[in-house]
């Protein structure tokens, strides 16, 4: 047997399920999807993906890489959508390098990274 038949979904420890909810809602633009009877937020997204998040404050914001990545057709438009929206992106010069809108072209790819309230990275990747 082999999990690459299965759908996977990412869970994210947060600190605090209201300042999670007006970051992942209000600037993400995430809409919530059926009741969690333990407080935490199931997010629908593309392709029958979840973003679970859920109340963690002893582990939030612990893992120093990416836990998620979106994949996008767009880049420049989506961190300018999301920018706007009072989402900032990191600015990196090592390993890699990012631009003043903190997105790294590496000619075959770009990728641009944001954390959440508690310091959970994010990335936006198109191909």
């Amino acid at each position: 047997m082999t999990l690459s038949s299965f759908r996977v979904s990412a869970q994210i420890a947060v600190s605090d399920m209201a300042r999670a909810e007006e970051f992942y809602e209000g600037k993400l633009g995430l809409s919530p999807g059926g009741d969690q009877h333990d407080g935490s937020r199931m997010y629908p997204c593309g392709g029958g993906t979840w973003l679970h998040t859920y109340a963690s404050p002893a582990h939030a914001g612990k893992a120093t890489a990416t836990l998620a990545h979106w994949d996008v057709d767009d880049l420049e438009r989506v961190v300018d959508e999301l920018s706007s929206n009072g989402v900032t992106f990191e600015r990196y010069d090592e390993p890699v390098k990012t631009d003043e809108r903190g997105i790294h072209d590496s000619g075959y790819g770009k990728v641009a990274w944001f954390r959440d309230p508690d310091g959970n990275t994010f990335a936006l990747e198109q191909g």
